[in-house]
């Protein structure tokens, strides 16, 4: 998922870079895209991984130089994600996508794309995982604020 990610960041940078592009639009603000970035991370480092009682800031999966935030319209971002499961191969790296999209889902105040895996991207799957009771009480636990 990460390398998925990367890639997609890679070839999004190319085409912000081409002399084309900068021609037709005005380049991005860089602060507010960093204030962006900023508001994303605080949203989703209060997620608690699965299996631990931890936040994924605490676990360092998340972290505030993982988040990163580009305009590619008026008031719409393409918000971009690498977190880093605790072990390789993770088996709940789905899981925690799926806590992230819910998280920015629920709480993102600007209009925003979130980029993930096929599995995660698709509305259908995320809407069928959401309406198993079992999946979806992990999510809530996942994502509801600590008290």
């Amino acid at each position: 998922m990460a390398l998925a990610l990367a890639l997609l960041w890679q070839a999004l940078g190319r085409l912000w870079r081409s002399p084309a592009a900068s021609a037709r639009h005005a380049p991005p603000s860089r602060a507010m895209e960093h204030d962006r970035a900023i508001e994303v991370y605080d949203i989703i480092r209060t997620i608690r991984d699965p299996e631990k009682p931890n936040t994924l800031e605490e676990l360092e999966v998340v972290t505030e130089n993982c988040v990163q935030v580009q305009e590619i319209g008026e008031d719409e971002y393409l918000v971009i994600i690498r977190f880093t499961p605790t072990v390789p191969h993770c088996s709940l790296a789905t899981l925690i996508g799926l806590c992230l999209r819910i998280k920015l889902q629920r709480c993102l105040p600007f209009r925003h794309k979130v980029q993930f895996n096929k599995q995660i991207n698709d509305k259908e799957r995320v809407a069928a995982a959401m309406e198993n009771p079992n999946l979806r009480e992990i999510v809530e636990q996942c994502v509801t604020e600590p008290d």
